[in-house]
């Protein structure tokens, strides 16, 4: 059995003077479990227990150390192999390494000093590893589809089917759908299920980056390629080599890096800015956006043949207005995540702010969900989020008009409305606001459309 936080150490060294010394030298540690073999059958037949580090005397009396070193990588390539031998030659150390040694050392007065410091870098690699895999698996988690993606609605099991299919395979995935309805999320959970978890997810925001900037942040550059090239630079593809690379509002990208990005989708290569080498990649994409792509397509501001290209499995994220009880599991989640963060006592919602919840359209959808509830959290006076503590404008209000599909007469009348009540019917007032004349107003309100109170 291993040791917890140790090294489980196995000794192959077929001199037992030498061999004795050497276990009780590393059993002074007490994380060191050390076992000692002095031959090649009963060595090879004890590594099924994977042990973490082995010291192998490269002369042994019935197979070289090459060929035991090959034997346990065979056996347990996760192993580290550290070479001790009664002479230096650099050829076979060389080689040794290449096959996969962790070290070569010479026996001399020296050994032991250079074998424990040796140990000691080993476990620190041994605790970065498991560091690194216990972030890995709690990266995982955390896009699991049911931590991240909460809802039990009908729209949103739809979307877990797709996202379950998006995994089994590398198809490229197009996600559609309002701001705040969750795009990256739903790539990053197809990314952490798939069997490219263990590699990169990059994503860029294609709108947040400057035309002029955004080539080179996707191919990166050679030095001296433009004024202020300094130094290469690494673009995000050949950041995501073996992962995914996320392309979020790829509908704002141009013309002309359209046409250089459907180049790098066919031919599976790229070419930094100023050079000449062509690069190979093997990068699954996932695209996102909330505009309608075809309508683009039909008025010549996308591509039409990267479109085709880019589609591939399509998720359409469905806005929270169209998710019904999801609304309340989703506060909940967030009202529980962010008080058991701050270390407060977890609140309830009243059931007058559960409907208020339910009347609004959610124009920002979850994103905007999230912050209505960690505000009213911190606005709560008491041990339940009431009505009062929700501040939201609820049916009708400036931030859900666009929600809705009104005439553009429509949505004035019902912005007018909206500052009638707030200045309590001031005309002047109103008028000065909205910059629109007074008699705008009063006609409104001749014909019956505004009611003055």
């Amino acid at each position: 059995m291993k040791p917890a936080n140790g090294l489980k150490i196995f000794i192959l060294e077929d001199d037992r003077w030498y061999g004795a010394m050497l276990e009780h030298h590393l059993s002074l540690n007490p994380d060191y479990q050390v076992t000692k073999f002095e031959n090649e059958k009963d060595f090879l037949k004890a590594m099924y227990e994977s042990p973490d580090v082995v010291t192998l005397d490269y002369s042994l009396s019935e197979m070289d150390g090459n060929q035991v070193l090959k034997k346990i990588k065979e056996i347990s390539p996760e192993t580290e192999v550290i070479i001790i031998s009664g002479q230096e030659d650099i050829a076979t150390a060389v080689n040794l390494l290449k096959t996969g040694a962790f070290d070569y050392i010479v026996k001399d007065e020296d050994t032991n000093d250079r074998l424990w410091n040796l140990l000691v870098r080993l476990r620190e690699i041994k605790d970065l590893r498991k560091e690194v895999a216990t972030l890995k698996s709690e990266l995982k988690k955390s896009y699991d589809f049911s931590n991240s993606i909460i809802g039990q609605s009908e729209p949103i099991k739809k979307v877990f089917g797709l996202i379950q299919k998006a995994t089994l395979t590398n198809i490229t995935i197009s996600i559609t759908g309002e701001t705040g309805t969750g795009k990256e999320m739903v790539a990053k959970a197809i990314h952490y299920h798939s069997n490219r978890q263990k590699h990169a997810f990059v994503a860029i925001n294609v709108a947040a980056i400057p035309r002029d900037l955004l080539e080179t942040e996707l191919f990166g550059h050679e030095k001296g390629a433009f004024t202020g090239a300094v130094e290469k630079r690494i673009g995000k593809f050949e950041e995501a080599n073996k992962g995914t690379i996320f392309l979020d509002e790829i509908g704002e990208m141009d013309a002309m890096l359209q046409a250089k990005l459907l180049r790098v989708l066919q031919e599976r290569e790229i070419t930094r800015i100023g050079g000449n080498a062509v690069i190979p990649i093997d990068v699954r994409v996932i695209v996102a956006t909330h505009r309608n792509l075809l309508e683009d397509v039909k008025e010549k501001k996308f591509r039409e043949d990267l479109y085709y290209r880019l589609l591939g499995l399509p998720i359409e994220m469905p806005p929270l207005r169209e998710r019904g009880n999801d609304i309340l599991v989703l506060a909940k989640h967030f009202l529980k995540e962010f008080c058991n963060d701050n270390k407060i006592e977890v609140k309830q919602i009243s059931p007058d702010a559960f409907q208020k919840l339910m009347s609004y359209s959610f124009p920002g959808n979850v994103r905007e969900l999230k912050s209505l509830i960690e505000l009213a959290a911190v606005m709560s006076d008491g041990t339940s989020i009431e009505e009062k503590d929700l501040n939201v404008e609820v049916m009708g209000g400036v931030s859900s008009l666009l929600a809705e599909d009104n005439t553009l007469r429509e949505y004035e009348l019902k912005i007018i409305k909206h500052f009638m009540e707030k200045y309590d019917n001031d005309v002047l007032m109103v008028a000065k606001k909205l910059d629109v004349g007074k008699s705008t107003i009063y006609r409104m309100i001749q014909n019956g459309e505004l009611k003055q109170k």
